[in-house]
């Protein structure tokens, strides 16, 4: 696991369970505690957590904050709500993530818990179903996200239009994940094991 996928992975457990131990986490991410402590230092440094005696604690004020941001990489949600992914779990939670890339990514951390996943076309702002869109990659116009970057459309047509103007390549939506997930160095099993 990077240490990026480490860091993402600990700002999800915190969240979650409130206070870890640094031992814990370094049994379970197999690395020293030092390692670990490299990796909270940013999250201290953005008042995501505190640190308490042998480990470290949710701040609840950050929790506001956290709903307003990428389930997956954290950045920002509020800045361009064309690019934003919507996931929509079993258990009626919504998630965000900041665009398709993350929520790609997202999607296939949850999996089965996944009952819906929502995105926008990106011309028309319209809201379609994930499944449903068409995505390009590879295109030369750069949103400044994540990368490699994914931009959805809500028919095929449209983004071949948008193709002939800035490049790029047409997917269907499991033909993007499989990309994605290829581009990324990450197979089924390896995203599935960071719940």
């Amino acid at each position: 696991m990077s240490p990026e996928e480490r860091k993402t992975e600990i700002r999800r457990l915190i969240e979650e369970e409130n206070t870890l131990k640094i031992s814990d986490l370094s049994d379970r991410f197999n690395v020293s505690e030092m390692t670990i402590h490299r990796d909270v230092k940013p999250l201290i440094k953005e008042g995501v957590v505190k640190k308490t005696f042998g480990g470290i604690m949710f701040v609840e004020e950050a929790k506001v904050n956290l709903q307003k941001c990428c389930s997956y990489c954290y950045k920002s949600t509020d800045n361009n709500n064309k690019l934003t992914y919507q996931l929509i779990l079993d258990n009626n939670q919504i998630e965000v993530t900041c665009c398709s890339h993350c929520g790609m990514l997202r999607h296939d951390q949850l999996g089965e818990k996944v009952s819906q996943a929502l995105c926008h076309d990106f011309l028309t702002n319209i809201t379609v179903s994930a499944k449903m869109a068409w995505f390009v990659m590879d295109t030369t116009l750069q949103m400044n996200c994540c990368e490699p970057q994914i931009l959805s459309f809500s028919k095929k047509d449209l983004a071949d239009k948008f193709t002939k103007g800035f490049g790029g390549k047409v997917l269907s939506f499991e033909e993007a994940m499989q990309k994605l997930k290829t581009e990324m160095g990450l197979t089924s099993s390896c995203c599935n094991n960071h719940l």
